[in-house]
Parts: C-alpha cells; sequence; structure tokens
C-alpha cells in the first residue's frame, strides 16, 4: 500500500502547532533541539557526499542513544573512506567496519542495494538532492529497492541527501505509536502510517510556518532556520525528543487526558484521583 498525499485535516493542523507550543518550552527538550539542529549528532552535514549521508539515515537504525558516539565513529571512518570505495570494499572489509554496531549483514546489503538504486536513478538523470525532484516519489521507490529501507529509512535518506531545512519531516516508530496517538491523529495500519504521520506534520508548518518560526524566537532557541526555509527540521527535533524524553517512558509529568488537553505536562489531571469504574461519565 502506498500512502498518497491527501491534505491534513484543520482539525490535525491545529493540534500538531498547539503540541508544540506547549513542549517547545520544556528546558530538556530545548536542550536536546538546539545541540542537534544545526549539526545534527546522527545525520551530520560536515559529511559532504550524499551518497555517505543517505548511508548514514540507513546505518543509524537499530542503534541506541547510547551508542551515539559508537554509531559516529563508524560514519566518521565510511566518510573518510568515500562512498566508492566502500562500494567497492570486501564483504569482510565492510563486516570488519560495521562490527560495533552490531547487523553486519543488514547494513552490508543496505549499501549494496542503495548502490545499485543510486547507479539506476544517475542513468535515468534523477538526482536525489534535487529539490525539484519529487520527494513523494523517491521516498516511495527508495523503501522498495533499497534491502533493510522503510519509508522511515527513505524519508530520512532523502532529507540527509538534500539538507535539513528541506522541508521532510521524517518519522520513526514511536511518533507512528505514540506521538499520533497523544494528538489524536487517527493512521492506517502498516509501514504506510510512517508516510501518512509525514504528510499531517509537514502540512502543518506549511499551513503555520509564520506561528511555528516564532515559537522557536520567543522560547529562545539557540538554532538558525535559514530565512527562505520553512521550520521543518525544528519541528521535527521538537517532537521527536518530546516523544523519547516524555513518551517512550512515558514522564510522570504527562497528562493521560491528551490529546484534549492542551497543557499536555504538568496539569492538574495528573493529581486527580481516577473515576470509579462502572460510574458515570
Amino acid at each position: 500500500m502506498t500512502a498518497h498525499r491527501t491534505a491534513a485535516k484543520p482539525l490535525e493542523i491545529r493540534r500538531v502547532h498547539r503540541l508544540v507550543a506547549r513542549v517547545a518550552g520544556l528546558p530538556d527538550v530545548r536542550a536536546e533541539v538546539e545541540a542537534n539542529h544545526d549539526e545534527n549528532r546522527w545525520w551530520p552535514m560536515s559529511i559532504a557526499d550524499p551518497g555517505v549521508r543517505m548511508l548514514a539515515a540507513g546505518w543509524s537504525t537499530r542503534v541506541s542513544y547510547r551508542m551515539v558516539e559508537t554509531y559516529a565513529r563508524v560514519i566518521r571512518s565510511a566518510n573518510a573512506q568515500g562512498f566508492d570505495t566502500l562500494v567497492a570494499a570486501t564483504e569482510a572489509e565492510l563486516a570488519e567496519l560495521v562490527r560495533p554496531l552490531g547487523l553486519a549483514r543488514t547494513r552490508i546489503d543496505y549499501l549494496r542495494s542503495l548502490a545499485e538504486l543510486l547507479q539506476s536513478w544517475n542513468k535515468e538523470g534523477i538526482d536525489p538532492a534535487s529539490p525539484s525532484t519529487d520527494g513523494d516519489e523517491l521516498i516511495v521507490e527508495f523503501a522498495e529497492r533499497v534491502r533493510g529501507a522503510s519509508y522511515k529509512v527513505a524519508q530520512c535518506a532523502l532529507l540527509t541527501a538534500r539538507g535539513y531545512h528541506c522541508g521532510i519531516i521524517p518519522v520513526d516508530s514511536g511518533m507512528v505509536t505514540k506521538l499520533a496517538p497523544a494528538l489524536g491523529i487517527d493512521l492506517p495500519s502498516g509501514a504506510v502510517a510512517h508516510e501518512r504521520m509525514r504528510h499531517v506534520l509537514e502540512a502543518a508548518v506549511h499551513a503555520r510556518a509564520a506561528d511555528f518560526r516564532s515559537l522557536a524566537a520567543e522560547h529562545g532557541y539557540q538554532v538558525t532556520i535559514p530565512e527562505e526555509a520553512q521550520p521543518t527540521w525544528w519541528v521535527h527535533l521538537v517532537l521527536i525528543y518530546f516523544k523519547r524524553l516524555y513518551l517512550n517512558g512515558p514522564s510522570p509529568r504527562l497528562c493521560r487526558n491528551r490529546p484534549l488537553c492542551t497543557k499536555v505536562v504538568g496539569c492538574a489531571h495528573r493529581s486527580r484521583p481516577a473515576r470509579p469504574s462502572g460510574g458515570k461519565a
């Protein structure tokens, strides 16, 4: 099943803005966003080669936050060799390179099939890093043709190829299973949910770009958002770190009456005793 881009509902847009407006002011969320906005630890823009960037997007899967420094060392080594050298490397050489990350076979297969796809696109005159190329189509094709990829990996790969501020908001599993329910957003079942959630979030930023940019300024975020860009990257990071810090647990500060409660954290519902079962609503 392929997710065709459909218009986001006005209620969905309001709820996304309302949540970001609330959680952007959380000090721990702000600290994580500022640490990862201008130069992300997972997908550094200091890597010039789009091929290595797309490789990093795939190799970051199934790597925990505790292993980010190990992952970064592997990516620096891969970047030092260059994408073409990696493609020409032996199985043993690649296995040794990715050994600290585990799942060597999966990561090598990802590299090999990524190289095949990029070669195919090059023959067709398709540049994945070009903003003029239809991103939705490339994400679908990437997910279908790159082994070990998925919609979420394809989203990340295209984002890193084009740069943080290209307008793509990647959606991971937690954003589907935990953030969407917190927002009251209904998603289809299966992997296509990642695409539908991406479409909703991107539509929200597109509809209220100036409002989201104002939120970043209002809360004093020390980040660089290009004047010509919509703040999609900033919104992505605010949501992804709110999800990690407050929904993965979940945090005891989190209100259980989401999405109806607009405060999200630290509200009166948190300490209010639950109604006895069987009572009148």
